[in-house]
């Protein structure tokens, strides 16, 4: 079978998609399969139409791999791929987008304001912040609404830093998400063709959390899978997906409070598969090595 392995892109998550690009394509090769690997370049559409493919797996992480443009190229072009829809990309990536599904479906998330470029540049919302922090409580976390692996996430302890925070996550997208901090467990919940698989906690060693350096620097994080977390992280994993539409292939990411509460923070559509990644972690604790894991998301895509 050949199959293309999207990787690389756009975003500031490029180096870490041909990470993850590189070891399924390695998985996909010793599965017997031939294979392509693709980048977000000018040619893409030319090269989906030439080079007779059976299938695709995306690990293109941010712009374009998970907002459903790659998804949608491939439908036009013809080409099976493993993980959801446009549709369901396009929520998705947008962590604003995704808490207001959430909450529709009455799954527990963190208390949020959305503030965008245009009000803060254009209607004066910075002359509000004192309202945002009271509405959301403080401390609160700052955030692009677009983009993962942690860039440009700053906590805010006091109204006086929140500016400055604000301004730092407006560098990275449009849209901010000012959300309440909550004091948890780093968990997070696989869901592969409709099932959870054991969650993973990440216990980041570091003053800085589970930022990018934690995320992507073999032994700063602690990893525990499966996690020691009831059955609800789960539950309410596979409850988010479905109601976003991306339980074909999702990695969701919540935390866990000492009363055992799971409150959902975003869900990714394309989860990283690099050495250090949760998704594979929860595979390996569900007794899948990463070629099983591959070859799930190629059966996925040919269903």
């Amino acid at each position: 079978m050949r199959v293309a392995v999207l990787a690389g892109g756009r975003s500031l998550e490029r180096a870490v998609s041909q990470r993850s690009g590189a070891r399924v394509e390695l998985a996909l090769r010793r599965l017997g399969h031939g294979t392509v690997m693709l980048d977000a370049e000018p040619d893409l559409c030319r090269r989906l139409r030439e080079e007779r493919l059976d299938a695709a797996i995306i690990a293109i992480h941010g712009r374009d791999g998970e907002d459903g443009t790659v998804q949608e190229l491939l439908e036009l072009a013809g080409v099976p791929y493993a993980g959801a829809g446009p549709a369901a990309c396009a929520v998705a990536s947008d962590k604003i987008a995704t808490k207001r599904v959430l909450e529709a479906a009455a799954i527990a998330t963190p208390a949020f304001v959305r503030l965008s470029a245009s009000a803060v540049r254009d209607l004066g919302a910075d002359g509000l912040l004192d309202v945002v922090a009271e509405r959301v409580g403080l401390p609160l976390m700052v955030k692009p609404a677009r983009g993962g692996s942690s860039l440009g996430i700053r906590r805010v302890d006091e109204v006086g830093q929140l500016a400055a925070a604000l301004l730092s996550a407006l560098a990275y997208d449009d849209d901010v998400l000012c959300e309440a901090y909550v004091d948890g467990r780093e968990i997070a919940v696989t869901v592969l063709a409709d099932v959870a698989l054991p969650a993973v906690e990440a216990i980041a060693s570091g003053p800085a959390g589970y930022d990018f350096d934690a995320r992507y620097t073999p032994g700063a994080t602690e990893f525990i899978a499966p996690a020691d977390v009831g059955p609800e992280c789960g539950l309410t994993a596979l409850a988010s997906c479905r109601a976003v539409g991306t339980a074909a292939f999702a990695r969701v990411d919540l935390l866990v409070s000492d009363d055992g509460e799971a409150q959902v923070l975003e869900i990714n559509t394309v989860p990283g598969l690099t050495e250090t990644s949760l998704t594979p972690l929860a595979a390996r604790a569900a007794g899948m090595a990463f070629e099983d894991l591959v070859a799930a998301l190629l059966n996925g895509a040919l269903a």
